[in-house]
């Protein structure tokens, strides 16, 4: 009998775009035993990025100072080993004059993207033998790769395979015992729940229902039971429906220190998340409510007239109006009304953008991250661990309107970590559907 050789697996080489370094500074090491090139364009477009407070310059930073340190003692016009033998190698590749196709030609235009794809090109005319692929999260790019025969590719590393079944936090059991009803409503809880069908998830939270009896409930990792859930008014605010009495009951959940909110426009993800913050204000040192920044035409806000206040003013009146709509549950007089005031001026609660937080230490903290679709997973990873002692995180926003050019619905923060981190015994999660704001806005919501 014949011993049957193994297959050698294929050695590919992807070839990188400015932006999934852009996206994830860490891109280089997740390519298995696969080459990295890098068009030298890329390292030019770096240094056009490398300085700011944006995490795009971060991420810039951060990958020059990895390739810097990967390429001691090597020209990179050499293939230089990522990590020893248990990654592939990279370099920094060049276009060639003469070209077969030549992308700027093709397109009548000098930009960095057609040198990019020039830069690739050249690379599977002189590999013939080996599997070239642009790596770009640049959607229009890849059109244009795959338009001159080039194999494209979006970073996959992060995306959420299956985000039309992404998590919600919550189910609804019909044709419950209604003795079970009367015992959650009754005594609180319930401890043996075998009339789940499903497999119970930590923090997950139920509407339980026998023909018009029903109730609220959520599983309790610390105590192993059902619990009653109940609707609960933060500074004035009142739940409009179950969803939103489950997003108040996981913020002010001692035992949970990271919620996240998913929701479309209207469906009260931040005022939930800051009046709920507000009602414990006193067991934290500071509530602070932050947004990325994402400017219009994705142009930086340097270009906007004024100085810093007048340039971030725009980004940031969303918050400020959640803010305002809470004051406004109270007169001017009132107590609660008189403590907003006085958080503000003693910068107990602060609106900022997202950038400006960077490196802090957050400890004794309510951190609200507002838009947190618009962050990538690094992003959010990098928020996560910034956590301290008595800290909790609110992550709000709404997976299917985002306003970066190189996310989506299956690549962004929020999606990644309701699917990554569900079912942890300090996380909950909740997705809002039902619009609260105006007729009108429901309508738009459904039909535009």
């Amino acid at each position: 009998m014949v011993a049957r050789k193994e297959t050698k697996k294929e050695k590919k080489i992807f070839v990188f775009d400015t932006s999934v370094i852009l996206h994830d500074h860490h891109s280089i090491f997740n390519f298995e035993e696969h080459d990295i090139a890098i068009p030298i364009t890329v390292l030019e477009e770096l240094d056009n990025f490398k300085r700011g407070n944006d995490t795009k310059n971060f991420e810039a930073r951060e990958f020059i100072r990895k390739l810097d340190k990967l390429s001691e003692g090597h020209t990179m016009q050499d293939w230089i080993p990522i990590d020893g033998n248990r990654k592939g190698k990279f370099k920094v590749i060049m276009s060639a004059e003469k070209l077969k196709v030549n992308a700027e030609f093709v397109f009548q235009d000098r930009k960095p993207d057609h040198k990019i794809l020039n830069a690739a090109l050249s690379l599977k005319e002189l590999e013939p033998k080996r599997k070239v692929i642009l790596v770009t999260k640049d959607i229009n790019l890849r059109l244009k790769a795959k338009a001159l025969n080039l194999t494209a590719e979006d970073y996959e590393t992060g995306k959420i395979k299956d985000v039309k079944n992404l998590y919600t936090g919550r189910d609804t059991i019909e044709n419950i015992d209604s003795e079970i009803i009367r015992k959650i409503f009754t005594e609180g809880f319930v401890e043996d729940y075998s009339f789940m069908k499903n497999e119970i998830e930590n923090n997950h939270y139920y509407i339980l229902k026998n023909g018009k009896s029903s109730s609220l409930a959520f599983y309790n990792p610390v105590t192993d039971r059902i619990e009653r859930v109940d609707k609960q008014y933060v500074y004035g605010i009142k739940p409009r429906n179950a969803e939103q009495t489950f997003a108040i009951h996981s913020i002010l959940n001692p035992d949970i220190k990271l919620v996240t909110i998913q929701g479309v426009a209207g469906t009260g993800k931040t005022l939930l998340a800051l009046a709920s913050s507000l009602e414990q204000a006193n067991k934290f040192h500071q509530i602070i409510l932050a947004r990325p920044i994402v400017p219009l035409s994705n142009k930086d806000i340097g270009y906007l007239p004024g100085d810093i206040k007048d340039k971030i003013g725009p980004y940031m009146e969303p918050l400020w109006d959640n803010l305002k709509f809470i004051k406004n549950q109270f007169g001017d007089n009132e107590k609660k009304s008189l403590q907003i005031q006085e958080m503000e001026k003693n910068e107990k609660i602060i609106i900022t953008p997202l950038a400006y937080i960077r490196g802090r230490s957050l400890s004794n903290i309510i951190f609200i991250v507002d838009e947190a679709q618009n962050l990538t997973p690094h992003e959010v990873k990098t928020i996560i661990t910034r956590a301290g002692e008595n800290t909790k995180i609110i992550f709000t926003g709404d997976v299917r309107q985002i306003d970066t050019p190189y996310l989506d619905e299956q690549s962004n923060g929020l999606s990644y970590i309701i699917d990554k981190l569900k079912g942890n015994k300090l996380v909950a999660h909740v997705t809002l559907e039902k619009g609260e704001r105006s007729e009108l806005a429901n309508l738009a919501n459904e039909l535009m």
